[in-house]
């Protein structure tokens, strides 16, 4: 009965759920965006083009694995146990993760799940591979190492023992700190103790070098600190690596210098820091770390050293995270550019020195203010050797909060993300500070295609997942805004096939003018058009608009140009953008954060203030058409009445605009329908303004009338009292207007404590007070055929929904399992019933509360391409070679690691297969082509040719084997006719003398 009479109250006839049961309100897990929680660690992989990105267990999600590849391609794995993910590295066809639980898990690329976990009997500290090979080394605390087959997922037989306790037998604790392959000779491994470093030799099994870091007193180190003169120092090693042609071996240590030793002999090249050299030495080049005046300077620690090389690994650079001042005003890696390498044989000692003490240039890789860098991953171009450091185009950085920031190689600009990496990935690229979504035309948004000049693309691998396709619906276009003021748009679909998968990029801090104190507030897109409206907490309202930028290619100063209370900014759009949503106008009011705006799909733009202002801007000008404060829409002299209780208390109140609303509808009283605007404040009031067309073209805004309700307004929504549907103004509808067309509506206003439906702009309605919880989120959601719901997101974490016009609640599902009830008021809820909810602080979660009950499934996503071969690994020179250097090959490693009784690797099997395929193949060719005529040297295919080959090499082979026979007997025998025609000449010519002396 209170549901018939709630509609009688709001004047609609019809029930507008009929038929909806609760069975029909069942959610799906549609999909993830964003990184579940905080990032740990990164790995690429250049052969296959696929990033890897591991995260922390925290309270927000468990670590798990991210795999991104081209476009929208995204794999994710989970660990064996609740943990975080410490290590990531590829290795030819799988990944292998070492967790804070001390799992070594390999998982397949192929398959896109784990193959099996390994918790060896100690820490595991340190951990390498390499793509020739089907084994990972791992560094354990005590300073053993064990080999771990990533293809028979079992332990190796090889186990080398700690060799420092060979150096120095009385240390205890000697843990591995980091494990390196010689880049040209697989068969030595650099190994990293807590005490110094030691190479050892796979082919002769034993220690064949030692390195330790040693300062003798009046030394300076890197440790500014320390006192020079107290004693002899060993500052711990944390990290040793190759040069990329394997000729000096590099060792970094806790006092934030890094040493070059020279190979014959351990001798230190050079010691030094990033501020000073020869730091070694007594008295040496120390150099204090410059301070303000009151504030002490400290180093940061060295995070990580990769020594990295040009497309010739003779031309090297060493890249640094940390070994900074603290009081340093640039951030970020630090790179040395060495420049060619000084022939070794014929270079002097000091001249060596002087290479590494005075790089060609020195130069800061800049990140954010006051981010610092804690690792990083290199992105080469082609080869995923030499510590994949090998010629790289980017670097990805690593920072203390856990946002990524992407950098060219070596130059160090900025990379933007936009359609270069995944956009999951770019929720923490930098930190997502709001979201917003626009439910846009199709076909509007397939013409959306944005042209901008962009480099190659960082991630190529991958192959999408094929899904079924949602002609005729419009897309769920997600905006983001970042905390650099860039906002991000792209499709987020629903759970189908995108056809336009591409990511526009709107920069705010350009359009502004100033890259300070960006903060976006609120946005709003307008689905038939394109527009966006972007509102900051310094007051600004941008607008963009799609267009062609006439500048491309040129950065153009900006011309300041204001008319009717707008500022054009056309001028700033980016100069490599050539076509795309571009700057168009500027609104600065000076009222505060903007805390409310929205774009009509008719060209108007409102915009409310915390200071209380209300602006209309007509984008036909464009040109501000109305400003006004709310707290002068005063109840009592207007038409409106109250449903407020005890509203006498709030006047004294702060009051502002907290939800907007466009549409084409009749106001109680009037015989015609026009353009409406509905602004609700925070303190229940609600203000109906007309939008009027006047004899000069223009546009005016009146005021209609106010109303006042019990609570802050989050939601109006406008529909159709005959019909249910919503009443937005757009063209179509505007344009219905000339004819005299007429729209009956009624509004269903939502606030935190309850809802109301009544006809605007004055009449009371229908009211519903929640329950003990207030509602953060609410809207208007269509289900099947043309059933409708009020749909809402209350303080129990529930989503319920309720009937229209009865408001009668049809269900009650939890939703505190999957997002952040404390996020609620955050939460998008679109006509279709998709909910788009925080899930962390960098991940939001698409459900659709007229599913299934499907979870989150698994992607289908392919990762692993066989077809792209991984390059052959560089071998030693041939002046090593030589000089008597045995070259151990990755197929003798596998006899050394793996023992002589390991059978052959999945991998080889599938290879000898492949080959006795394509030799069946060819044999059976060769079998049709000599059961008919011979086909032509143009017809014949390419194993039938190489079969030829390889015969018609065979019978040469004999012919010149039967040949070198008869050569060998003829030789034979002319030898012999030598020998006697020699001899018979020796015996005529002494029976000649004999006789000549007795007179015959």
């Amino acid at each position: 009965m209170a549901s018939f009479l709630r509609g009688k109250q709001a004047g609609v006839q019809r029930d507008f759920s009929a038929g909806l049961d609760p069975q029909l309100f069942t959610i799906d897990d549609v999909a993830r965006y964003g990184i579940n929680s905080q990032v740990s660690a990164l790995a690429y992989d250049p052969v296959q083009s696929l990033l890897a990105v591991g995260t922390k267990d925290t309270k927000f999600g468990s670590g798990q694995i991210y795999v991104f590849g081209q476009k929208r391609v995204a794999v994710t794995l989970k660990l064996p146990r609740k943990a975080s993910v410490k290590t990531l590295q590829f290795c030819a066809d799988k990944l292998v993760s070492v967790d804070t639980k001390n799992d070594l898990s390999v998982f397949s690329l192929d398959v896109t799940r784990i193959l099996g976990s390994y918790a060896p009997p100690g820490l595991i500290t340190a951990l390498t591979t390499d793509p020739t090979l089907d084994y990972a080394l791992v560094g354990l605390q005590n300073g053993e190492i064990i080999a771990y087959d990533l293809d028979r997922l079992a332990l190796t037989p090889l186990k080398i023992p700690n060799l420092w306790r060979d150096r120095n037998p009385r240390a205890r604790l000697l843990p591995i700190v980091s494990l390196a392959f010689h880049p040209r000779d697989i068969g030595k491994l650099l190994i990293g103790y807590s005490e110094g470093a030691v190479i050892f030799s796979f082919k002769h099994n034993k220690a064949t070098d030692f390195f330790q870091y040693e300062l003798p007193p009046g030394a300076p180190g890197g440790d500014s600190e320390a006192n020079p003169a107290s004693q002899l120092r060993y500052p711990r090693l944390t990290q040793a690596i190759w040069h990329p042609t394997g000729t000096f071996i590099l060792t970094s240590h806790e006092d934030s210098s890094f040493v070059v030793w020279d190979l014959k002999g351990g001798r230190v090249i050079q010691a030094r820091t990033l501020q000073a050299s020869n730091v070694n030495r007594p008295g040496g080049s120390s150099q204090v770390a410059r301070s303000s005046r009151g504030t002490l300077a400290i180093k940061e620690p060295l995070f990580r050293i990769a020594w990295c090389s040009k497309a010739n690994p003779d031309d090297t650079g060493i890249l640094i995270a940390g070994g900074l001042s603290t009081t340093e005003p640039t951030k970020g890696l630090t790179f040395l550019d060495l420049g060619p390498t000084p022939v070794y044989a014929t270079s002097s000692w000091q001249f060596l020195a002087d290479h590494f003490e005075r790089p060609k240039r020195q130069h800061v890789l800049p990140t954010p203010p006051n981010a610092e860098v804690i690792d990083f991953c290199l992105i080469p171009r082609q080869s995923p050797h030499f510590g994949g450091s090998s010629d790289p185009i980017a670097v990805i950085a690593l920072l203390a909060s856990g946002e990524v920031v992407t950098l060219s190689f070596p130059s160090g600009h900025p990379i933007t993300p936009t359609n270069q990496l995944h956009v999951s990935l770019t929720y923490v690229h930098p930190f997502v500070n709001r979201i917003d979504v626009a439910y846009v035309d199709r076909t509007r948004w397939l013409g959306m295609v944005e042209n901008r000049s962009q480099g190659p693309p960082i991630l190529k691998g991958g192959a999408e997942a094929t899904h079924s396709l949602m002609r005729f619906a419009n897309r769920n276009v997600l905006q983001t805004a970042h905390a650099d003021g860039t906002i991000r748009i792209w499709d987020a679909g629903h759970g189908d096939e995108i056809e336009n998968g591409a990511v526009l990029q709107v920069d705010v801090a350009r359009a502004v003018g100033r890259y300070e104190n960006i903060d976006v507030t609120m946005m709003s897109m307008a689905g038939a058009t394109g527009e966006l409206a972007v509102g900051l907490r310094s007051g600004e309202v941008a607008i963009f608009r799609w267009g062609k930028n006439r500048d491309f290619g040129r950065d153009v100063p900006h011309k300041e140009a204001r008319g009717f209370g707008m500022e054009a900014i056309i001028d700033r759009a980016e100069p490599g953008i050539k076509e795309g949503l571009l700057p168009f106008t500027l609104l600065d009011q000076q009222q505060g954060p903007v805390t409310a705006v929205k774009t009509s799909h008719v060209g108007f733009v409102c915009a409310g203030f915390e200071g209380g202002s209300l602006t209309v801007i007509d984008l036909r000008g464009p040109a501000v058409i109305y400003d006004a404060s709310v707290s002068d829409f005063s109840s009592q002299n207007s038409k409106g009445g109250s449903f407020r209780r005890g509203s006498s208390q709030s006047q004294a109140k702060a009051e502002w605009a907290t939800s907007i609303e466009f549409a084409v509808m009749s106001l109680d009283g009037d015989n015609y329908s026009s353009i409406l605007l509905f602004v609700g404040t925070n303190l229940g009031r609600l203000v109906t303004f007309k939008v009027l067309p006047e004899a000069n073209g223009g546009y005016a805004v009146k005021l209609a009338g106010t109303c006042s309700l019990d609570d802050k307004i989050i939601s109006i929504s406008p529909i159709n009292a005959e019909t249910g549907e919503p009443v937005e103004a757009t063209p179509e509808v505007v344009a219905g207007l000339r004819t005299g067309s007429r729209v009956n509506g009624v509004l269903l206003v939502v606030t935190q404590t309850g809802t109301r439906m009544f006809k605007p702009a004055a009449a009371k309605g229908a009211h519903k007070s929640w329950d003990e919880f207030l509602c953060y989120s609410a809207a208007v959601v269509r289900f099947e055929a043309h059933t409708y719901a009020l749909l809402g997101l209350f303080g129990d974490g529930c989503a319920k929904a309720f009937s229209i016009p009865g408001l009668k609640e049809i269900m009650s599902t939890s939703l505190s399992h999957t997002l952040d009830v404390r996020r609620f008021s955050e939460t998008i809820i679109t006509p279709t019933g998709f909910i788009f909810g925080w899930t962390g602080p960098s991940e939001i979660a698409v459900l659709n509360v007229c599913g299934t009950g499907q979870d989150l499934t698994r992607s289908l996503d392919k990762l692993f391409n066989p077809e792209a071969i991984i390059p052959p690994r560089a071998t030693i020179s041939n002046l090593q070679w030589i000089s008597g250097t045995q070259y151990v090959s990755p197929a003798d490693m596998d006899t050394l690691i793996g023992g002589p009784d390991r059978p052959p690797s999945k991998r080889m099997i599938e290879q000898m297969r492949a080959d006795e395929d394509a030799q069946r193949k060819a044999s059976r060719q060769a079998t049709s082509s000599s059961s008919g005529s011979a086909p032509s040297r143009q017809e014949e295919g390419y194993w039938a040719y190489m079969q030829r080959q390889v015969q018609e090499r065979t019978e040469n082979l004999g012919l010149a084997g039967d040949n070198m026979d008869k050569l060998e007997d003829n030789s034979k025998g002319w030898s012999d006719d030598v020998n006697k025609y020699v001899s018979s000449t020796k015996k005529k010519a002494v029976m000649g003398l004999i006789g000549s002396k007795l007179g015959f």
